[in-house]
């Protein structure tokens, strides 16, 4: 068993272990690289089928190959895929591309108030429908209090914080200082009534992992972490007016893993072409206190 076959062996088993113990499950799908490696995962954790929604946040600045990409998949692998967004931030342009707050408040806004939300189940959620192909506004659902996310502990310094199993308060209040201890793969599932649970099944894989494992795994990915023959790709997604790209020359995934191992990025932060995360030194931490992703 190689590496690789560890790391796909260790998210399989936290998979199927939040499965079992967390009836309101639902896993989210950033579109991102790791969050469609943790979606093949769970499709091989549950023989090709996967029997719980996937949720997205909608912030309606995604870059639009990142949509299209999402709505492609969740058809073609007939996924249940939900949506949400903050619909009231959005109607009132309180939005840093409207000029209205800073970056760090409109990820706020946009995302981690609307994930508390339609998690909850206070806010509509949009579900496809498979028959039409649409999505279908609906309203007052059950609440979602486990939540499977594609977080690393290499990708930024509050995910190294993380457990596999991190507990945060009923408003997805996170409270870094008071977080299980998870010695020799114990780990603790049975929480208080109330607890919403984050589950982080790829803790432990690091930016070259999740590469490796999608050469070898051929995972279809969204076109943007490929030079398109600018000289640019994008290593982070995100929102398109806080999202840049990097300079790089990979037009596969191939390049991309021997410019990884080359060291090329090695003084680089995977982020750094987020823009939000250089607002405040410790911006990221304290969305991710308040329930970002």
């Amino acid at each position: 068993m190689d590496h690789l076959d560890k790391l796909e062996a260790q998210s399989v088993y936290i998979l199927r272990e939040a499965y079992r113990e967390f009836k309101q499950l639902v896993m989210l799908w950033s579109i991102g690289k790791d969050s469609t490696v943790l979606l093949w995962l769970a499709r091989k954790a549950f023989f090709g089928h996967v029997p719980l929604p996937l949720m997205h946040i909608d912030t309606q600045y995604k870059i639009p190959e990142m949509i299209e990409y999402r709505d492609r998949l969740a058809r073609q692998w007939k996924l249940n895929m939900i949506f949400g967004r903050n619909e009231e931030a959005l109607s009132a342009k309180c939005t840093f591309p409207d000029g209205r707050c800073t970056r760090l408040q409109c990820c706020a806004l946009l995302k981690s108030e609307a994930l508390k939300h339609t998690l909850s189940g206070e806010w509509p959620r949009w579900v496809l429908d498979h028959h039409t192909g649409q999505y279908v506004k609906t309203t007052g659902g059950e609440p979602f209090t486990g939540v499977i996310v594609g977080a690393r502990a290499d990708e930024e310094g509050s995910r190294s914080k993380e457990r596999y199993f991190s507990p945060r308060d009923r408003h997805s209040d996170w409270d870094v200082s008071n977080q299980p201890p998870e010695l020799w793969n114990q780990f603790k599932t049975d929480f208080a009534p109330g607890t919403h649970v984050r589950i982080h099944p790829l803790l432990d894989w690091t930016e070259l992992n999740v590469w490796e494992y999608v050469e070898r795994e051929n995972i279809p990915m969204v076109s943007l972490y490929f030079d398109q023959g600018t000289g640019q790709r994008y290593r982070s997604l995100g929102c398109w007016p806080c999202t840049k790209p990097v300079q790089s020359t990979s037009k596969n995934v191939q390049e991309i893993i021997e410019e990884l191992r080359s060291g090329k990025f090695a003084n680089i932060a995977e982020r750094s072409g987020r823009d939000q995360d250089k607002e405040d030194g410790y911006g990221l931490e304290t969305l991710r206190r308040e329930g970002y992703m």
